[in-house]
């Protein structure tokens, strides 16, 4: 089931402003901050302790990880080396483009920090005040520009899908920026309406696209995308060649990763667990919580998010035994719309597919 390698996921649970569609843990009280780093440290240390594993991708996400100061990641990333071995790892930094000048990413980039997220969203001003986000279009570029200047190249930049008023032309200034700034990844994301969030509560005030026109806009957004030399590795995100997500890849095909901080959630030796959603509670020392795992479920829906499908071989190198029959049987059913694909080995989605693949895996499990 688990191999040596090991992702790290670092939850920094810190925003300066809550976007209006987000419903990830978080709070704007930036006053815990010190006393964050010196728990994720402590945790680090005693995680260290007890996983004999190599360390190859740590990832920053959120929250806004671009709030800690360049002292706070450099002092968790000093945490990770000193307490695990660390072998050619992938470290990537989720970014909110308004925090760019406030970062030393020369100084980051020095002690490992390979790889950016940037949150951009959207290329257009006006849908970006739709979104709630404390950044502009000329933030996106400066962030892009000063991070090429300082050496890292290894760039993904966020798309937001199905904003009120959006255009298939937002999307080809989106790729355009992309293909002519060499930006290796790009992560599409459709606008989801959580409830409990502003969005939520104001739905009626706002013009969201309905499903027909939201199909249509993400099969124009693949194909935009796809036509500029990218791939489409998973439901959610594209690359160009060796640029995949190796941390996110890790989630995808159940490899073994560990998250600290409030809210963060863990794969490790087959087991599931994850931190509270409570930031005093973690400063505090606090317990995680195991969680019910079906594990051939589990593998089967992942798999099926990637380009790759589900594939017998490795399905059976981490569970066990060979795929059951009966997930071909449902899967075939599929295929006849040509949404999905099946051989003799394998089950895959096809893109067609991907926009519903949520209603297309739950009726395969």
């Amino acid at each position: 089931m688990s191999n040596k390698n090991l992702g790290i996921y670092i939850h920094v649970p810190f925003c300066r402003s809550k976007c209006p569609y987000c419903d990830f843990y978080s709070q704007t009280d930036d006053k815990y901050i010190e006393n964050y780093v010196v728990a994720v440290c402590r945790d680090l240390e005693i995680w260290g302790k007890k996983v004999d594993k190599t360390v190859d991708t740590v990832y920053f996400g959120g929250g806004t990880p671009s709030i800690l100061s360049t002292d706070s990641i450099l002092k968790i990333l000093g945490a990770v080396k000193g307490n695990f071995k660390v072998n050619s790892p992938e470290i990537t930094l989720e970014l909110n483009p308004g925090d760019t000048t406030k970062l030393d990413f020369e100084r980051l980039h020095f002690n490992g920090l390979n790889r950016v997220s940037v949150g951009a969203q959207s290329m257009s001003d006006s849908q970006l005040k739709v979104l709630g986000r404390r950044h502009n279009v000329s933030d996106v570029k400066e962030a892009v520009n000063l991070l090429k200047q300082c050496g890292i190249n290894n760039i993904s930049l966020d798309l937001i899908l199905g904003v009120p008023e959006q255009k298939n032309s937002d999307i080809d200034n989106f790729v355009n920026f992309c293909t002519e700034n060499d930006i290796p990844h790009i992560s599409a994301y459709i606008l989801k309406i959580e409830e409990g969030t502003p969005y939520y509560f104001n739905k009626s005030g706002l013009k969201f696209l309905d499903d027909d026109e939201l199909a249509d806009f993400y099969t124009y957004t693949c194909q935009a995308i796809k036509k500029c030399g990218y791939e489409h590795y998973e439901i959610s995100n594209f690359s160009k060649s060796g640029f995949e997500s190796r941390h996110n890849l890790k989630y995808w095909n159940m490899d073994d990763y560990l998250g600290v901080g409030p809210a963060a959630h863990s794969f490790l030796n087959g087991k599931r667990f994850y931190y509270p959603k409570n930031l005093k509670a973690f400063i505090n020392d606090a317990k995680i919580a195991y969680e019910e795992s079906d594990l051939e479920k589990e593998f089967i829906m992942l798999a099926l998010r990637t380009k790759k499908g589900l594939i017998n071989e490795f399905f059976k190198k981490k569970i066990g035994y060979d795929l059951p029959n009966v997930y071909f049987k449902r899967a075939k059913k599929f295929e006849k719309y040509g949404l999905v694909k099946c051989s003799a080995d394998s089950i895959k989605i096809n893109e067609s597919g991907f926009l519903i693949s949520n209603a297309i895996i739950s009726e395969i499990i």
